[in-house]
Protein backbone atom coordinates (compact mmCIF):
# COMPACT_ATOMS: atom_id res chain seq x y z
CA UNK A 1 0.00 0.00 0.00
CA UNK A 2 2.41 2.29 0.78
CA UNK A 3 4.45 1.62 -2.16
CA UNK A 4 1.10 2.46 -4.28
CA UNK A 5 1.09 5.67 -2.73
CA UNK A 6 5.00 6.83 -2.91
CA UNK A 7 4.36 5.54 -6.79
CA UNK A 8 1.37 8.02 -7.66
CA UNK A 9 3.14 10.54 -5.81
CA UNK A 10 6.17 10.02 -7.45
CA UNK A 11 3.80 10.13 -10.96
CA UNK A 12 2.24 13.34 -9.72
CA UNK A 13 5.37 15.15 -9.31
CA UNK A 14 6.89 13.94 -12.65
CA UNK A 15 3.91 15.36 -14.49
CA UNK A 16 3.41 18.76 -12.39
CA UNK A 17 7.42 18.90 -13.23
CA UNK A 18 7.36 18.61 -17.01
CA UNK A 19 4.29 20.21 -17.37
CA UNK A 20 4.85 23.64 -19.18
CA UNK A 21 2.32 25.83 -17.19
CA UNK A 22 3.43 24.74 -14.39
CA UNK A 23 6.27 26.48 -11.96
CA UNK A 24 9.41 23.91 -12.83
CA UNK A 25 9.09 23.57 -16.36
CA UNK A 26 11.04 20.99 -16.79
CA UNK A 27 10.03 19.81 -20.38
CA UNK A 28 12.72 20.91 -22.40
CA UNK A 29 15.66 19.47 -19.82
CA UNK A 30 13.64 16.18 -19.35
CA UNK A 31 13.68 15.66 -23.75
CA UNK A 32 17.52 16.70 -23.65
CA UNK A 33 17.87 13.72 -21.15
CA UNK A 34 15.64 11.00 -22.57
CA UNK A 35 17.90 11.85 -26.42
CA UNK A 36 21.01 11.51 -24.69
CA UNK A 37 20.09 8.33 -22.44
CA UNK A 38 18.16 6.38 -25.02
CA UNK A 39 21.08 4.96 -26.86
CA UNK A 40 23.00 4.22 -23.60
CA UNK A 41 19.87 2.22 -23.06
CA UNK A 42 19.43 0.58 -25.88
CA UNK A 43 23.11 -0.90 -25.43
CA UNK A 44 22.29 -2.03 -22.09
CA UNK A 45 18.80 -3.53 -22.85
CA UNK A 46 20.59 -5.45 -25.93
CA UNK A 47 23.24 -6.40 -23.64
CA UNK A 48 20.78 -7.76 -21.40
CA UNK A 49 18.81 -9.26 -24.02
CA UNK A 50 22.14 -11.20 -24.81
CA UNK A 51 22.62 -12.60 -21.44
CA UNK A 52 18.82 -14.13 -21.36
CA UNK A 53 18.93 -15.12 -24.89
CA UNK A 54 22.05 -17.17 -23.68
CA UNK A 55 20.99 -18.65 -20.86
CA UNK A 56 17.91 -19.76 -22.59
CA UNK A 57 20.14 -21.47 -24.92
CA UNK A 58 22.25 -23.51 -22.61
CA UNK A 59 18.53 -24.13 -20.54
CA UNK A 60 17.21 -25.95 -23.93
CA UNK A 61 20.50 -27.60 -23.97
CA UNK A 62 20.51 -29.20 -20.62
CA UNK A 63 16.87 -30.03 -21.13
CA UNK A 64 17.36 -31.50 -23.91
CA UNK A 65 19.86 -33.55 -22.86
CA UNK A 66 18.24 -34.03 -19.56
CA UNK A 67 15.27 -35.88 -21.93
CA UNK A 68 18.27 -37.93 -23.62
CA UNK A 69 19.25 -39.15 -20.39
CA UNK A 70 16.24 -39.93 -19.27
CA UNK A 71 14.96 -41.82 -22.28
CA UNK A 72 17.73 -43.88 -21.98
CA UNK A 73 17.66 -44.97 -18.64
CA UNK A 74 13.39 -45.88 -19.61
CA UNK A 75 14.74 -48.40 -22.28
CA UNK A 76 17.55 -49.88 -20.33
CA UNK A 77 15.06 -50.53 -17.49
CA UNK A 78 12.37 -52.14 -19.91
CA UNK A 79 15.12 -54.31 -21.32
Amino acid sequence: MVSLIVGLILIGFTVFSVLPSMPLDWGAQVIAFLKGFAPVLAAFLGLICLFIGAADVKDKREAKKEELEARAREEAENK
